[in-house]
């Protein structure tokens, strides 16, 4: 998957996803600490060796977006809180395939809620990746 990846056309979040069926009120918070303590320091070590670090990244703008729906949010951080995890089905310390398993979490994310990422979270994703790769 790449950043240049589409949405389904078909996928209406406000349909999809219930804000009265988000996720429960306790785990939000948590995955939202573990989110906010460690994916930019994952996504900087890591974003040069994974193909959808974009992605990530956009997702993770549009979780920190008031204008994001709740049960939208919820996903998104349930998902970049599993990237950030150390125990997840496949170690990212296994070469290759240790990150499949994130790139699939990340994958579902953006087909599901692709509407809600907004082109202002890619640019911003994109500028991000832009400034590691000029610190490098």
């Amino acid at each position: 998957m790449s950043g240049d990846a589409k949405p389904s056309p078909d996928v209406n979040v406000n349909e999809v996803l219930d804000p009265a069926k988000a996720l429960v009120p306790a785990t939000l918070r948590v995955n939202e600490e573990k989110v906010r303590e460690g994916f930019l320091p994952k996504i900087r070590k890591v974003a040069a060796k994974i193909p959808f670090a974009a992605d990530a990244l956009s997702v993770w703008w549009a979780a920190r977006d008031p204008e994001t729906p709740v049960a939208a949010k919820g996903m998104m951080l349930a998902g970049l809180a599993y990237f950030v995890l150390p125990t997840d089905a496949l170690p990212d310390l296994l070469p290759v395939i240790g990150f499949t398993d994130d790139a699939a979490v990340i994958a579902a994310l953006v087909a599901i809620l692709g509407k809600t990422l907004k082109p202002r979270h890619k640019e911003a994703a994109q500028a991000f990746l832009s400034r590691l790769s000029d610190d490098a």
